[in-house]
């Protein structure tokens, strides 16, 4: 341990060995890398401008669900969307669901 590092300085400690902890205890999957390709490899290079307008006239418009606009979107927040409510909603739709270290928070 560095007995340099004043403990005010050495706060977020415990908030890492808390997430080594967890992953640790985590199932493995493939998603974390599924996703990093997605988004790194098929994207690279990809004007935003281009992928937009590609969006706007894609054959079929589909709309945003409303249950997209909760407490992290502008509209969701003007809508009165709360945090208690995300989680909520977010751990009902669970599928398949795979019981958690935190359920019993959740209403």
């Amino acid at each position: 341990m560095n007995e340099n590092v004043p403990a005010r300085k050495a706060k977020g400690r415990i908030f890492i060995s808390k997430a080594v902890i967890i992953l640790c205890a985590a199932k493995k999957s493939r998603d974390p890398d599924h996703l990093q390709n997605l988004v790194y490899d098929q994207l690279k290079g990809v004007d935003a401008d281009t992928l937009a307008d590609d969006l706007r006239n894609a054959p079929e418009y589909v709309p945003i669900p409303g249950y997209a606009f909760d407490c992290h979107t502008r509209k969701g927040k003007a809508s009165g969307a709360t945090k208690a409510q995300f989680f909520s909603a977010e751990h009902a739709a669970l599928q398949p669901f795979q019981p958690g270290l935190f359920d019993g928070l959740i209403e």
